[in-house]
C-alpha cells in the first residue's frame, strides 16, 4: 500500500479505539520505553499527543525520564522554514495549543538536534522494515537527518507492524532503529 492509503485507513483506525483502550495502549508503551532503553541523564526529544488524532499519550514517559534526570525536549514547528526545533520541556505552563491540536512550547532553551540521544518518534503506520507513515509534511525526516549517527530513534506504534513494505518509500525517507508496540519491542537493521 502507498503512504497516503495507509495514512487513511490508520487515521481512521486510531478513530475507532475507546479512551480506555488508547490509556492501555500508551501505558503498555510507556513501560516498554523503560523497559528496553535506558533513559536515565539522556537527552531525549519526545512527541506530545495531539488528542483529537488519538495519539499515545507521552506525558507518562515525559514525567517518569524526568525523574530520572533525563532532558527531555519536545517539537515546536518553525512553519518559516519547515523545521522542527526542540524545546527543553520542564513544565506544563510552557505548552500552548496550535491551531492543528499540537501541545507546543510557547518558550523555553532550545537543543540542537546533534545532541540528542533518543528520539520518540510519531507514526501512523510503520513496516518490517523500519520505514513509518507520518502525517505526510516530512518534519521529521529532515530534523532526524540533523542528528547524530549514535542517536536512537524509536518510533511508537499503536498497532502491529505492516505485513507488507510501505511501497512509495522516498530517499528521503528516514528509517527508524526501532519500534514499540503495545506488545512488542522491533529492532530494525
Amino acid at each position: 500500500m502507498t503512504k497516503e492509503e495507509l495514512r487513511k485507513q490508520y487515521l481512521e483506525k486510531r478513530l475507532t479505539l475507546s479512551p480506555q483502550k488508547l490509556e492501555q495502549i500508551s501505558a503498555n508503551i510507556c513501560h516498554s520505553a523503560f523497559k528496553n532503553f535506558q533513559l536515565e541523564k539522556k537527552k531525549i526529544s519526545l512527541f506530545l499527543p495531539i488528542e483529537r488524532k488519538r495519539e499515545i499519550n507521552t506525558y507518562k514517559i515525559w514525567e517518569k525520564a524526568r525523574s530520572f534526570d533525563a532532558l527531555v525536549a519536545i517539537p515546536k514547528i518553525n512553519e518559516k522554514t519547515n523545521e522542527l526545533k526542540q524545546v527543553l520541556f520542564e513544565t506544563e505552563d510552557q505548552l500552548e495549543v496550535t491551531q492543528w491540536g499540537i501541545p507546543e512550547p510557547k518558550r523555553g532553551r532550545v537543543i540542537a538536534a546533534e545532541h540528542f540521544e533518543i528520539v520518540f518518534v510519531p507514526l501512523l503506520a510503520i513496516d518490517k522494515n523500519g520505514n513509518r507513515v507520518g502525517y505526510g509534511k516530512g518534519y521529521y525526516d529532515r530534523f532526524l537527518k540533523k542528528c547524530s549517527p549514535r542517536c536512537k530513534f524509536i518510533g511508537l506504534s499503536h498497532f502491529p507492524l505492516l505485513e507488507e513494505a510501505i511501497s512509495d518509500i522516498q530517499f528521503h525517507d528516514i528509517k527508524l532503529d526501532y519500534c514499540i508496540t503495545p506488545t512488542e519491542l522491533h529492532r530494525f537493521g
